[in-house]
């Protein structure tokens, strides 16, 4: 069974726009502005069709490093700008990419004169992590969503004077020759979405695919360290559902699914305010309705990938009730799947078992009540808290391994 990988690429680059708005104030949708770019500005080069798909997936996901280290107010020679880079360049080696990308995010914010965080020079830093560092550089200095077509000689005449200092030779005269009025009319917030569907090169992947199971791995991570507090929430969950799948004879499409869903199922998270993710107290009524609404958005960036229809239904079902209760859609007993049902009992049961601002971690003997009392009161299903007490108790106070979705 196929996935649109890159529709999955950009469902999850919607998310990290949202973070990098949040730390660094960034503009909405700033990583598909770079990477409908990025792709202009190859197929200018007459780059192929694998080599663009790589490139766009490159620039969506060049600030991806964002939630491990905030770089609100670091300059592009600090040292931490370093580690974004570095970790940056690590996440988008994650996706085994068809072709090499080493360097492309690593070096995104090199200038042609050398003065960049790693002291590199024209000649001296690939031609992807070039074309990435001037559409980014456009981006952030021109706000290209908002930008009037009256600006575009001024954005030209700019290009100008840096090429030789911030930009290199070849970057700003590809850039020269794509940025035009028609561009910069695509780059707008209202038709950026469909710019990007239309521009980035399609990459259909099997969903069993290793690479298919390393973006969700990624996305989980990025999701964790949106606050200190979950740092191994949606991992662990991803994991735990892995191993269930696999005590419930799932075959490795169910049990891929089953952990894909579970990764996920969070990814509205990083919409949420860090502030009321971190809140030590009891959260308001308002702020509740809040986070709530991470449900939601988690169904909306996932709702449009092809092939990932089932995935989307689980990761948007985790906080969905036996009796009626629950959210987003209030669904009944009979209305809840069985997957959606394990990722929930996963859900409350990470929650509880990892340490919170509002409690200390917890064993797992410490943790099976909690879910129990939630069964007994027809919140959750109570055969899958028997087999979760059966199969996680060896597991407790230890982090299982990345190694059960490698299983065949």
């Amino acid at each position: 069974m196929y996935i649109r990988m890159d529709q999955l690429v950009r469902a999850i680059a919607v998310a990290l726009d949202i973070v990098e708005g949040e730390l660094l104030g960034a503009s909405t949708h700033h990583g598909k502005r770079i990477a409908a770019l990025s792709v202009a500005m190859g197929r200018y080069f007459g780059m192929d069709e694998e080599f663009l798909t790589s490139l766009a997936t490159c620039a969506l996901f060049h600030d991806s490093a964002l939630t491990e280290y905030i770089l609100s107010e670091q300059r592009e020679n600090d040292p931490a700008m370093k580690l974004h880079c570095e970790y940056g360049q690590r996440n988008a080696e994650a996706f085994l990419l068809n072709r090499d990308v080493a360097g492309f995010v690593l070096y995104h914010h090199e200038r042609a004169d050398g003065d960049g965080p790693f002291g590199k020079k024209e000649g001296e830093f690939p031609l992807g992590a070039e074309i990435i560092a001037i559409a980014d550089t456009l981006d952030v200095t021109h706000h290209l969503q908002t930008v009037s077509p009256h600006a575009l000689a001024d954005i030209r005449k700019q290009i100008d004077e840096e090429t030789g200092s911030r930009y290199t030779k070849r970057a700003a005269k590809a850039m020269l020759a794509v940025l035009d009025a028609d561009m910069l009319s695509l780059l707008r917030n209202d038709r950026i979405l469909d710019t990007a569907e239309r521009i980035i090169p399609p990459w259909p992947v099997d969903i069993e695919d290793l690479s298919v199971i390393r973006i969700a791995d990624l996305a989980a991570h990025i999701i964790d360290y949106k606050s200190v507090f979950t740092k191994q929430h949606s991992v662990q969950i991803a994991r735990k559902a892995w191993r269930m799948g696999e005590y419930y004879g799932y075959d490795k499409l169910s049990k891929s699914r089953l952990y894909l869903a579970a990764a996920l199922h969070d990814l509205g998270k990083l919409a949420m305010p860090t502030h009321i993710l971190e809140k030590p107290g009891k959260l308001t009524d308002a702020e509740f309705a809040t986070i709530k609404d991470h449900v939601r958005f988690t169904q909306e960036m996932l709702k449009d990938v092809t092939g990932f229809e089932r995935v989307c239904a689980i990761a948007a079902g985790h906080h969905e009730k036996l009796d009626g209760t629950g959210y987003h859609a209030g669904k009944e007993a009979d209305e809840i799947s069985f997957d959606e049902r394990i990722v929930a009992c996963l859900d409350i049961y990470q929650a509880v078992s990892e340490p919170r601002p509002y409690h200390a971690a917890r064993s797992h003997a410490e943790t099976m009540p909690i879910l129990y009392d939630m069964a007994r009161k027809g919140f959750i299903d109570e055969r899958i808290v028997k087999d979760l007490d059966a199969v996680m108790a060896v597991y407790s106070g230890v982090e299982l391994p990345p190694t059960f979705h490698l299983a065949p």
